[in-house]
């Protein structure tokens, strides 16, 4: 069974693989009043003026990403009829993810001061630059930042491919089973994946009966891009040449994707569905942090500041270093468990993590007579 932290409890965190931990009660211990212990931490961030949009940051990295892009498409059209098309899918890949950062950005209003702005900015990156639903990902992004890994609240710790507790991998039957138990292994390499998916969960959610702000906007945009760009590579390249970019091209940005969001919450405590555990508290022992400089935080988007990302979400990606010597001493006096490694460290949790996880529910169901002569 997953392990139940009480009340007081330290949790333990830092590059040792984790267990399956799961938080019932509010590790609070000597702590003051959490509501004022945030807002005090809020309000030193908004003093030291952290909180103020950046605008022409985000007109420079959109520029600069456009032009690679521009270069990209260039290249693709002197390349012609050569395998070297390969690379230039891999790419597009790349900027693709780098835009998909950006409209995350616009949809925690870190861009512009006015909502409607950024609406229109994340709308337009989401649905005609990378082709994901922007409705889709607010809906279920702002579900996963109000409850970050809650059970039955997180719809990123719900189960799907990957099992994220024991319980939920001994549910598992058959082929499903069988990759479950190794699914730490599987995780990386069935990412090729998950661009595709990402590209489909869009067309479903426009098109599905569920409410969608701009539904006719999102039918228009994510059409008329996937129309585009499906032409223009089989117009450009042989249909066989171009089937393979694009699927290099789905491959890379679903593994992108995947690899800068993957480290932010795995491997981390998981909070019970009915647990009291305060803003600050959840946000920083359910988040982790990777180490790096700004190679680090141009390959992640700013994601690799997720603790702070999660404390200020509307906080320009700038400000979230010096956003961090602010969180990281406050959660020290204020005796909070504050989580940083480095992207390699991250990814070696997650692995183990998955594993561990999947291992579990098999073992949980080993025969104890089989098991005492090691069968």
């Amino acid at each position: 069974m997953s392990t139940v932290i009480p009340t007081g409890t330290a949790i333990p965190t830092g590059t040792g693989a984790p267990a399956v931990r799961i938080i019932r009660t509010q590790p609070r211990g000597d702590r003051a009043n959490p509501t004022t212990e945030y807002s005090a931490l809020l309000h030193t961030v908004r003093d030291a003026g952290l909180l103020r949009r950046t605008p022409g940051y985000y007109y420079i990295a959109f520029g600069v990403i456009t032009v690679v892009l521009g270069a990209i498409v260039a290249g693709s059209i002197l390349l012609g009829n050569s395998w070297y098309q390969l690379l230039m899918a891999a790419g597009l890949g790349i900027v693709l993810t780098q835009y998909a950062f950006l409209a995350h950005e616009a949809s925690h209003r870190q861009v512009f001061e006015s909502g409607k702005a950024n609406d229109i900015a994340g709308r337009t990156i989401a649905n005609l630059f990378v082709g994901i639903s922007y409705s889709w990902w607010m809906t279920k992004h702002s579900r996963h930042h109000a409850n970050p890994n809650v059970l039955g609240k997180d719809p990123d710790v719900a189960q799907d491919f990957v099992s994220f507790t024991v319980e939920d991998a001994a549910s598992t039957r058959g082929i499903h089973a069988w990759a479950t138990r190794r699914q730490g292994y599987l995780f990386f390499p069935v990412l090729i994946f998950e661009g595709l998916n990402l590209h489909l969960q869009g067309f479903r959610t426009v098109f599905g009966r569920g409410k969608v702000d701009k539904r006719w906007i999102e039918v228009t945009m994510l059409s008329l891009r996937v129309g585009a760009y499906l032409t223009a590579v089989f117009i450009l390249l042989p249909p066989g040449m171009a089937a393979a970019f694009v699927g290099v091209q789905l491959a890379v940005f679903g593994i992108y994707m995947g690899a800068s969001f993957a480290p932010n919450h795995t491997g981390m405590p998981l909070l019970a569905h009915d647990s009291k555990v305060d803003f600050l508290s959840r946000q920083v022992l359910t988040s982790r942090n990777i180490s790096g400089g700004w190679l680090v935080n141009a390959y992640m988007g700013g994601l690799n500041f997720q603790v702070e990302h999660h404390l200020f979400p509307n906080m320009p990606r700038p400000h979230l270093r010096a956003a961090q010597v602010i969180a990281k001493e406050y959660c020290k006096t204020h005796n909070i468990e504050y989580t940083e490694t480095t992207v390699w460290q991250a990814y070696a949790i997650v692995v183990r993590y998955m594993n561990k996880v999947g291992l579990s529910a098999r073992n949980s169901f080993m025969c104890p007579v089989a098991s005492s002569f090691g069968r």
